[in-house]
């Protein structure tokens, strides 16, 4: 009887895991607008994809966005640099944003972004990280898996509450640490920084953080379109190590058993791509039974990690 109530319990799990892998890769789903998409390209290269309500707002800026063609939205081919192609976008945007008709445009963060077909390549512009998801252009974030393992050889991890005043998902669990690599800024860079600033972990325990994966998916909501790609990082922490609150992003953590921790993917309480970025910790780490009938979900996790947008 025990065996059964477990195996039920481990069927709704992966049930709803299921459903969280397949909702952040929902833009290559059946009834998705992929299909209704433009391709943003610049100098022939896609770097994005442009929801049509978004197509017809910018085609009246004739001196910066050439009319749709076969499929695809182009800049104008005056804008043949990095800096003329980035200042004419924003100011687009600029005005966009004054208008209110976008929502995303709201959260301006006076970030800016990277554009580019694929990560080793050359930036072609730069973008305000708010409107990104408008062009659908790939963004890239760091996420630090914190953990700690006692003399038993138990697993715990640290995880953060966000603040409620954040712009996205307020209020829900995160990794330790995670912040997007804006442009011109490097990974390990990031990493560092993401840690002092939101956990207060010092330099030199955060740089010793192990590189172990990557994290791809794309997804749409009524804010457009996100390929987004997270490096994953493991850093384990001396037991008597407890991060504290920095810079106000998050308003708590906590050190949860990882059996805890696994059982928290399954609900809405977790901001859904560091959901992903442990359930490949777990993955990883050997901490999904194969009896549960996860070898689905390995599989599954795996394609997640497979990058389907411009080649990259």
């Amino acid at each position: 009887m025990l065996t059964f109530v477990s195996n039920m319990a481990s069927s709704a799990w992966s049930e709803r895991i299921l459903q969280l892998l397949r909702r952040m890769n929902n833009f290559y789903s059946a009834g998705s607008s992929r299909s209704s998409c433009f391709r943003f390209e610049i100098d022939g290269a896609q770097v994005g994809w442009i929801p049509p309500h978004v197509v017809s707002l910018l085609t009246p800026h004739t001196d910066v966005f050439l009319p749709p063609q076969r499929g695809a939205v182009s800049l104008c081919p005056s804008l043949d640099c990095y800096e003329k192609r980035s200042e004419a976008v924003n100011d687009v945007l600029g005005a966009l944003r004054q208008e209110s008709s976008l929502t995303c445009l709201r959260g301006w963060r006076d970030e800016r972004y990277s554009v580019k077909q694929r990560f080793c390549d050359v930036p072609l512009m730069w973008m305000e990280r708010a409107a990104t998801s408008i062009f659908g252009v790939k963004r890239y974030g760091v996420h630090i898996n914190g953990y700690t393992v006692n003399g038993s050889g138990e697993i715990s991890m640290w995880l953060a509450r966000r603040s409620v005043t954040k712009q996205t998902y307020p209020g829900r669990l995160d990794n330790m640490a995670a912040g997007g690599l804006a442009a011109d800024v490097g990974i390990k860079h990031t990493l560092i920084k993401e840690c002092e600033e939101e956990a207060c972990i010092p330099a030199d325990i955060a740089a010793k953080a192990s590189p172990v994966s990557t994290v791809s998916y794309t997804y749409e909501n009524e804010e457009g379109v996100f390929p987004e790609s997270q490096f994953v990082f493991d850093l384990e922490l001396p037991l008597d190590f407890v991060p504290c609150v920095g810079d106000g992003e998050v308003q708590d953590f906590y050190l949860l058993p990882i059996e805890e921790v696994k059982e928290l993917l399954a609900t809405d309480d977790f901001k859904p791509n560091s959901a992903l970025v442990i359930l490949d910790f777990l993955i990883r780490h050997s901490l999904i039974e194969p009896d549960t009938g996860l070898w689905l979900l390995t599989a599954t996790a795996a394609i997640n990690k497979i990058s389907h947008v411009f080649d990259t």
